[in-house]
């Protein structure tokens, strides 16, 4: 069974889908694009069955992992043939403004056998946006895409989650999904293991303790301090460097400034050390 027992509804904005091999994300994406049924449940796209549904494809842009550019054709006309598929009124006007989002450049008269496999994405994402949808679905769309062209990418896809479209993407990237997602869905054995925030994901992650780093003007007086309170679980330190384990995160909060000002410590730097996205999607599928 590739999912199971999934729920979940998605708002406007940019939602991360992160899973390891085999978790079901392209299962998932594929179910909300319209491509697979659901053996049981029900996929809703604006309220509606995604399953055989073609007036869904007029609000819904789908960028597939596989490869379905045609080399025999310039990235032009394949997005020409989006519009004239979509029926739009002005295909051209449509296809240069999508061409011109993605910055294909020079090549985008060029036969796209000749296409690196980022120009090529690009190419496939220009598709997704000829007919202007309103929800985007994108299966791995950073693949083969070089540093500047993810830049690029980034950007694009943070000004169309600005402008209020959703956007839900998977990525093997943990850097790109904690730079462009608001929110994550993280899949673990076809099963939803988290969604939401992954920062506020973390703090309900009780089963590991919390950790900080702290650089002060005397690390071992607060240390002294801090070694008291109950929930203080591990103190070390790395050169001028202390890193704090508490098992408490809101206790650790609400406790920590009013305890540096009772030393007469100054603070030089207070941050959390285990709340990046990749930290989060560890513990996760550990569990």
């Amino acid at each position: 069974m590739a999912v199971n027992d999934i729920s979940f509804e998605l708002e406007p904005g940019i939602t991360g889908l992160l899973g390891p091999n085999g978790a079901g994300k392209s299962t998932l994406l594929h179910m909300m694009a319209g491509l697979l049924e659901p053996s049981s449940g029900e996929v809703l796209v604006n309220g509606e069955s995604s399953w055989k549904n073609a007036a869904m494809y007029g609000h819904i842009g789908l960028v597939p992992e596989r490869e379905v550019t045609y080399p025999f054709l310039s990235a032009w006309e394949y997005a020409l043939a989006s519009a004239r598929l979509h029926e739009l009124p002005q295909p051209e006007v449509a296809a240069q403004t999508a061409i011109d989002m993605v910055e294909l450049g020079d090549a985008v008269h060029r036969k796209m056998s000749g296409y690196s496999k980022g120009m090529r994405q690009r190419a496939k994402i220009a598709a997704a946006l000829v007919h202007d949808p309103n929800i985007l679905i994108l299966d791995e769309p950073f693949n083969g895409i070089d540093p500047r062209q993810r830049l690029q990418m980034n950007t694009m896809l943070k000004e169309l989650g600005d402008s209020g479209r959703t956007i839900v993407f998977s990525s093997h990237i943990l850097e790109d999904v904690e730079d462009l997602a608001e929110d994550v869905l993280v899949l673990i054995g076809g099963r939803l293991g988290a969604a939401g925030n992954f920062r506020q994901i973390r703090r309900l992650i009780t089963s590991r303790p919390h950790a900080f780093t702290i650089r002060s003007s005397n690390n071992r007086a607060l240390a002294a301090a801090l070694v008291d309170q109950p929930h203080i679980a591990l103190i070390s330190f790395d050169s001028d460097v202390m890193e704090v384990q508490t098992t408490d995160f809101g206790a650790f909060t609400e406790t920590i400034a009013p305890l540096i000002q009772s030393t007469g410590v100054v603070l030089q730097e207070l941050q959390p050390a285990d709340d990046s996205l990749e930290s989060v999607f560890a513990y996760l599928v550990d569990r």
